[in-house]
């Protein structure tokens, strides 16, 4: 009885010792997730004046071609693929890779891994990756988007890719953070006038060389703003997982705490009953 009271209270220090854990890590990813969240809120202005930019460009000449927004002949896909550099965020990178298995299944694909888990995941499944330099989620800056946007652009110039889809987890809510993907190359939809935008009066904007030079000039700085708000997003869906994992988790460890306490009470009544029987029994005779 007592080696078992002891193995008991052995495990509340040692629940209580991972519940100061997992406590210190919601408070952290709490803390970090309106840094993340407000740097989310912040490049949307940018992206949305830029996208406005190429909307205008593409709408407003009838003659307009670009290698951007030209359907490839390649059937090559290449997904961009952001996750986390690490784990104990709930299923934040186990659900991502899930959806990705039905996206790819199939088609011809090579990737751009974007973080630690993503790279670990494909070179699993010996996937082609593109380049591992990026491998770091935690340390991509708007300088590595850019550059990224610059491969990604001079790949699918090249012919390499046919397709260039991102996916990444957006968040929805503190609860709620969604797997999605969207098609970044080719821009066709930019293409095709707005049926709306026939009936508006637009100023006459002359661009210099000409529309389609700066068009294929703001395409890169666009890929990069969607690169940069995408990492953001992905960034604040991730530390909204992992607050609510270990919510959970700590939660989890206090009624463990509770139950085995609740144990080791009874099993110390008990030991405590039984001595005392044993000396009003040895105190009879």
């Amino acid at each position: 009885m007592a080696a078992n009271m002891k193995a008991v209270k052995l495990r509340i220090k040692s629940v209580q010792s991972t519940m100061q854990i997992t406590k210190a890590m919601q408070l952290v990813a709490a803390s970090k997730l309106r840094r993340a969240k407000e740097k989310a809120e912040k490049s949307k202005p940018y992206l949305n004046t830029l996208l406005e930019t190429l909307v205008d460009i593409a709408n407003g000449n009838h003659d307009f071609r670009s290698p951007y927004t030209k359907a490839s002949e390649n059937s090559k896909w290449l997904y961009v693929v952001i996750a986390g550099d690490r784990g104990l965020a709930g299923g934040y990178n186990s659900n991502l890779f899930k959806f990705m298995e039905s996206e790819i299944k199939g088609r011809d694909i090579e990737v751009l891994p974007i973080g630690k888990k993503s790279v670990e995941y494909f070179k699993h499944r010996n996937v082609p990756i593109l380049t591992e330099e990026y491998a770091e989620v935690a340390k991509i800056t708007i300088s590595d988007c850019f550059s990224i946007s610059k491969l990604l652009c001079d790949s699918y110039k090249d012919g390499r890719f046919g397709h260039v889809f991102l996916c990444y987890t957006d968040f929805i809510s503190m609860m709620s953070q969604v797997p999605t993907s969207s098609s970044i190359l080719p821009i066709s939809d930019l293409a095709e006038k707005d049926a709306k935008s026939d009936n508006k009066a637009k100023p006459l904007i002359l661009y210099e060389p000409d529309s389609e030079t700066v068009f294929n000039a703001v395409v890169p700085e666009y890929l990069a703003g969607v690169l940069h708000s995408s990492i953001s997003i992905s960034v604040a869906s991730e530390l909204a997982a992992r607050r609510t994992a270990m919510e959970a988790a700590t939660d989890n460890a206090e009624e463990m705490i509770e139950n085995l306490s609740l144990f080791y009470n009874r099993a110390r009544q008990a030991s405590i009953t039984q001595e005392i029987t044993e000396i009003v029994a040895g105190a009879e005779e």
